[in-house]
């Protein structure tokens, strides 16, 4: 046997072939489906960019329409999943775990595998149920956990617009139709990060979709994959006044803490989903926000750059995807704890694309690894209970 290679992390270990996404740490460019993220992410809908990733092709207008509406008439939940919510709102649970478990009830009717005739169609039909209703479960679970009732879907919608009037119970301003459309198409899909891969092992065991975007979103709750925006935005209320941000972020650095919202593990330029949510988030707040809380986020991140350069010279720190995702959903209306599931309500449609992808060309994701425990133990009869 060949002697085993550990790779912690299997950092830099390829497990896969995708023409989903490719991520350029060292150009700091993101191409999804063959377009640079700020080309894709500021022009199409969220539809077309599932389409997109789905069929490796834009809809036609007529392709777009019927997708849209397959998506649309999708969107309501049933009644048990609604009642799963519920009690889990009277229960104060986070909203990923309130998210995670609804997932897991998504196939409560569905039709089954012989009714829809073979398992390419079931897959498709569990990759769409998953998308359009993982707004549906959000925005419920937000509003029930107010004390107030969810706001059916409403078909006529567009899909960010009808995840934006299921939250805040009233119609969207186009600004910020926009401004999410942006948000979702630039966290579509981001390489085989971990809570893609995890939804690849899952498929590549002959599980189901549903099953494997339910264990990716508990890959995506830990705070070192998907779970960390908020703090970004924290600091930023802190600092409060421009005047303010220098000696704020002297003092973290100083005390050796880390700036949320700065650094990638991937990136060493800066992250171009960050461009691409500062213009999106800038259009937004100044047709519908406050000006004066994007341009103290400005400042803030101008200042971060500039003192994490001084104090952590060559390491080229630049600004990641958090700190604009918290200022832009923050100006939807979104409290922190909905930050991440808003996230997957954007990620589901890569989960689904990596799984259909995988389940073209299957082979199970079966890694192996290196023992490093006692060896040459014997049992000896009732040695336990000595003593």
């Amino acid at each position: 046997m060949t002697p085993a290679t550990l790779t912690p992390g299997l950092e830099g270990v390829v497990a896969a072939e995708t023409r989903l996404s490719r991520v350029d740490g060292q150009a700091g460019e993101l191409i999804i489906a063959g377009f640079p993220v700020e080309e894709l992410a500021a022009h199409a809908t969220f539809e077309e960019t599932v389409y997109l990733l789905w069929n490796d092709r834009l809809p036609s207008p007529d392709e777009l329409a019927r997708f849209r509406q397959a998506l649309a008439q999708r969107r309501a939940l049933p009644p048990a999943v609604l009642e799963l919510l519920a009690a889990a709102a009277e229960a104060q649970i986070p909203a990923m775990d309130a998210l995670r478990m609804a997932a897991g009830a998504l196939s409560l009717d569905l039709p089954s595998d012989d009714s829809l005739g073979g398992s390419q169609e079931q897959a498709l039909e569990e990759a769409m149920t998953a998308v359009a209703r993982f707004p549906t479960i959000v925005a419920s679970y937000a509003r029930l956990r107010q004390g107030l009732a969810p706001v059916p879907p409403d078909p006529t919608l567009s899909h960010s617009a009808n995840y934006l009037a299921m939250l805040q119970g009233k119609p969207p301003h186009p600004a910020q139709v926009r401004g999410l459309e942006t948000y979702l198409n630039t966290v579509v899909d981001h390489g085989l990060n971990a809570s893609t891969f995890t939804a690849r092992v899952i498929v590549s065991t002959g599980s189901d979709i549903l099953s494997a975007v339910t264990g990716a979103i508990g890959a995506l709750k830990g705070p070192l994959h998907g779970g960390a925006p908020g703090p970004a935005l924290d600091m930023v209320f802190q600092i409060g006044q421009a005047e303010r941000a220098e000696p704020f972020l002297r003092a973290k650095l100083e005390a050796g803490e880390r700036l949320m919202g700065f650094g990638h593990r991937v990136y060493k330029v800066r992250d171009p989903r960050a461009e691409v949510l500062a213009e999106a988030a800038a259009r937004m707040f100044q047709e519908s926000g406050d000006m004066a809380l994007y341009r103290l986020a400005r400042h803030v991140e101008q200042t971060a750059v500039r003192l994490l350069a001084e104090y952590k010279p060559g390491r080229n720190l630049q600004t990641n995807v958090e700190f604009y995702t918290a200022l832009l959903l923050h100006g939807l209306g979104l409290e922190p704890d909905l930050f991440t599931p808003a996230f997957a309500v954007g990620r589901v449609a890569g989960w689904t694309a990596h799984c259909l992808e995988q389940q073209r060309q299957n082979r199970i994701i079966r890694p192996r690894a290196v023992y490093v425990g006692a060896t040459g133990r014997r049992w000896e009869p009732g040695e336990r209970l000595a003593g």
